[in-house]
């Protein structure tokens, strides 16, 4: 068989018949035709991003692979994490992209977080996801919990770490000082929050010098905090939600029996139907027309490719949207059982339920 040589954007090869020539058959979409949101101080954020977190079922590689074929594909978004154990290779990737000439870098929006363990080193954290990354800014960066309380990785439920403590505003502040200080002196573009409740973010809207650009938080169908939601909004903050669809693939020690599962709710398998897409692409519709911004994470090509490409047709009807704002369920799949402190009860004080925060 004679091969005719092309450029190759994924692995996803396929000979065209009777010519014996390999074709790509992977799809893309116009990374012009994602919509984005705009933040109070003017930058522009995709509204739907790749997600990396997932150590706890595909390797670095894997993921690396997925973020390489995502941003071939239209993504413009990638959301990282030092914790997850995979931004070095990421880093590689991204150097190949730019080094093809897919895109360049001012052209991607690139997110990491300060895991927990370096609330009192920021700044060395941020130098060093910069390196594995190998970016010389980044275009967001969050505060991942807002307690310097960590866990093994792929440690079960009962997981404590003796050291353990709840939310103490003069401690967070003076991380998020070091997170100003990286704005400052041009490392990151934008600053942000996450798994921050009201409660928390009062305090820190009255005591920083730069306000949060965007908080992350879980959100989804059966997830859909309007109450935490509504206040970032009203603030100016935007909202970023993970576990968009779900997240079937989560950890074990964050699925409890009472867990409901939101591709199976009834509304949302008949709005599939009506498109002719999966339940998930309906998840994401839902979020991208709520305002908010999603970062559903996959390393399947289809998937991520109708991912991206639900948010830019067939948008939900009025109707479909009122009736999924009324699935919404309480069910928090992410409960952060491993950061809890001696004292505490259980994994709700970390959520400070009764709008108070929780000592």
């Amino acid at each position: 068989m004679k091969y005719i040589e092309l450029i190759e954007i994924n692995t996803n090869l396929v000979p065209l018949q009777g010519l014996g020539v390999i074709i790509n058959t992977m799809q893309t979409i116009d990374a012009s035709k994602v919509p984005y949101k705009t933040l109070y101080n003017g930058a522009k954020i995709p509204v739907i991003g790749l997600g990396t977190f997932g150590s706890d079922n595909y390797n670095a590689e894997t993921i690396a692979q997925a973020v390489k074929t995502a941003i071939k594909m239209g993504y413009r978004h990638i959301d990282c994490a030092s914790v997850y154990g995979n931004e070095k290779e990421i880093g590689a990737a991204l150097k190949e992209v730019f080094a093809d000439g897919i895109v360049k870098r001012e052209e991607l929006w690139i997110t990491s977080k300060v895991w927990n363990d370096k609330h009192k080193e920021v700044v060395a954290s941020c130098k060093q996801s910069l390196a594995d990354l190998q970016l010389d800014y980044l275009d967001l960066y969050l505060v991942h919990w807002p307690f310097p309380n960590y866990h093994a990785p792929k440690c079960d439920v009962t997981a404590r770490q003796p050291n353990s403590v709840p939310y103490i505003h003069e401690n967070y502040m003076k991380t998020w000082a070091q997170m100003e200080s990286l704005v400052e002196s041009g490392l990151v573009k934008n600053i942000g929050t996450s798994n921050v409740t009201i409660p928390k973010m009062k305090l820190i809207l009255r005591d920083c010098k730069i306000k949060p650009v965007l908080n992350e938080m879980e959100i989804h169908p059966h997830f859909q905090q309007p109450e935490l939601y509504q206040f970032m909004k009203d603030n100016g903050v935007e909202v970023i939600g993970y576990s968009p669809i779900g997240s079937p693939g989560r950890p074990e020690r964050d699925k409890t029996p009472e867990d409901t599962v939101d591709m199976e709710d009834p509304i949302i398998v008949a709005i599939a139907e009506r498109l002719n897409v999966h339940p998930a692409v309906v998840c994401l519709k839902w979020a991208v027309q709520r305002g908010q911004i999603t970062i559903p994470f996959s390393v399947k090509t289809d998937k991520m490719f109708n991912n991206l490409k639900g948010i830019t047709e067939g948008p939900l009807t009025e109707e479909e949207m009122e009736q999924i704002s009324k699935i919404d369920k309480g069910c928090r799949l992410i409960k952060g059982q491993v950061f809890l402190w001696e004292m505490a009860k259980g994994w709700e004080d970390l959520w400070d339920l009764d709008g108070e925060i929780t000592k």
